[in-house]
């Protein structure tokens, strides 16, 4: 199949997933190409069947903001027709969705019909969509796709029941390549990437998010301190965003700086995250926990909130712990807890992995993908019959 996809290109789940999902389609022998304003930080221009198509916006001074939907929705249209795409996929509604949508209706006027899938992932339908002045145009852009996905249970649930929505909804979780991200099977190699975190002795906790105010990074470093109190550790937060800063300075407030490590945005993540000991993620909303389950799979458990659909990934107790939000005593003291009690540690660390390898690893995940599509352009294919048209 030639399939294009869309997604935001910035550090956030959504294009992290789109753009894993591109990198496993093509090597599974398809032909993708990626549809956007900028190239997604994770493509790498290490695998062939990739391209990129980037999104021209010009800047009139008409436009008090430049109409990046328009033009988004006129460079899908020319990438499907000059390179023959089968289908659209696009990752987060607004706009992307409606932006196919338009997409497809330019083509149609020319005779040539281009399906497209949205998958929804979190924010777009719990925080974006739920916005009267874009509620009604979520609901549309939903209802009028070809096919529609969800990362999770949780989310399809929360869009029927908020959006009214009528059409069926496939639930596909976020995926892992299980072979990329895996823990350090030398010990010696291991031992010596963490000493240039912390010395032998000390705990690395970590946290990698796009520093939004919904992932509480506040609550990361209230949790380290109290940890700190008790046990000899070092907190590397992984990634950039808005709250950066706020947590730069409780750090300092708390006197804490030392121990901890801003390191940015990483593109290797899988390199970071076996080096780690715990996962911090005191969300307040997660529709699925994508950096939980790349943790997994590294065997690094997770301290984490019992929101949205962090429990259909997490088993409380068995591959992390799960707390309220905001409930940082009690995250800190199980994190102290699972420290000390290093065969618990252990057991977790090695139900992590198994869990990822059984139910989340790409090789499991995308051929699910592969087959909703398949799915779709048949029930194209079929209502083209019905109506006595011939697909183009």
């Amino acid at each position: 199949m030639r399939i294009g996809i869309t997604c935001y290109p910035t550090y956030g789940g959504s294009g992290v997933v789109a753009t894993e999902l591109g990198i496993e389609l093509a090597a599974l022998g398809h032909e993708v190409h990626f549809i956007s304003y900028s190239q997604p930080f994770r493509l790498s221009g290490r695998d062939g069947g990739i391209f990129f198509h980037e999104v021209p916006v010009s800047s009139y001074p008409l436009f008090e903001f430049p109409p990046y939907d328009l033009a988004l929705a006129s460079r899908m249209a020319e990438v499907a027709e000059f390179y023959d795409l089968d289908l659209l996929h696009v990752h987060y509604a607004i706009p992307h969705s409606v932006s196919a949508l338009l997409a497809r209706q330019m083509l149609a006027a020319r005779g040539r019909r281009l399906p497209f899938v949205t998958t929804l992932h979190g924010t777009d339908i719990t925080l974006v969509g739920l916005d009267r002045s874009y509620l009604p145009i979520t609901r549309y852009s939903i209802q009028e796709s070809d096919g529609v996905t969800s990362i999770s249970d949780y989310l399809r649930e929360k869009t029927l029941v908020d959006f009214g929505v009528t059409r069926p909804i496939e639930v596909i979780p976020n995926f892992v390549n299980c072979d990329e991200y895996q823990p350090l099977k030398d010990e010696a190699a291991r031992t010596a990437a963490r000493r240039k975190l912390a010395a032998p002795e000390e705990a690395i906790l970590m946290h990698l998010s796009n520093f939004r105010p919904v992932k509480r990074v506040g609550d990361v470093v209230k949790v380290f301190a109290r940890v700190a109190q008790t046990l000899p550790v070092q907190l590397v937060l992984v990634g950039d965003g808005p709250d950066r800063s706020s947590a730069e300075w409780l750090a300092h407030d708390l006197c804490i700086h030392n121990r901890v490590h801003f390191v940015g945005k990483q593109e290797q993540v899988n390199e970071l995250l076996p080096l780690a000991d715990l996962m911090l993620m005191p969300s307040e909303l997660e529709s699925f926990g994508l950096a939980a389950l790349e943790a997994m799979a590294c065997k690094v458990p997770s301290i984490a909130t019992r929101v949205g659909g962090v429990p259909e990934l997490i088993d409380d107790g068995v591959t992390g712990l799960l707390y309220e939000v905001g409930d940082v005593d009690g995250m800190a003291a199980g994190a102290v807890e699972l420290l000390k009690d290093r065969e618990r540690l252990e057991a977790m660390r090695d139900a992590g992995r198994k869990t990822a390898q059984k139910r989340f690893c790409s090789s499991l995940v995308v051929p699910h993908y592969v087959r909703y599509y398949e799915q779709v352009l048949a029930q194209q294919g079929a209502e083209s019959k019905d109506r006595g048209a011939v697909p183009v």
